[in-house]
């Protein structure tokens, strides 16, 4: 967040092993005295039985959740929208490796420029619609 860069990891799938095994090398990757704040949505990797155990384990990991159906507030999302718009949307790949170079091409260009997403939402309530 402080930065605005993306990091990326390519990965075979999208369960719980996969998110904790992340989550694993983060917590050797920072120091241990330090706690650990992660804003989680309510995706099935983050909610798996396996996960919470996991962050059972590990204390010093605070998760806070955002509200189901208001992904918006998580400032990834608002990177994962422009990836989906610029890239994934209208792209032609041959292949999952296509996909995948096409994908890392657009990060790397990303964090050329990279600046932190400010946040603009002030808390007034959205009109009806």
């Amino acid at each position: 967040m402080r930065t605005g860069e993306v990091l990326t990891e390519v990965i075979r799938r999208n369960d719980a092993a996969t998110f904790t095994a992340f989550m694993d090398q983060l917590d050797r990757a920072i120091a241990p005295g330090k706690e650990i704040h992660v804003v989680l949505d309510n995706g099935s990797s983050h909610t798996a039985r396996h996960t919470k155990t996991w962050l059972a384990a590990h204390p010093r990991w605070r998760v806070r959740w955002t509200p189901p159906h208001a992904s918006w507030l998580n400032q990834v999302e608002l990177f994962f929208s422009a990836l989906t718009r610029r890239v994934v949307r209208h792209g032609d790949f041959a292949s999952r490796d296509d996909l995948i170079e096409k994908l890392e091409a657009y990060v790397i260009g990303h964090n050329e420029a990279a600046k932190p997403y400010r946040w603009t939402y002030g808390g007034t309530p959205l009109k009806a619609a």
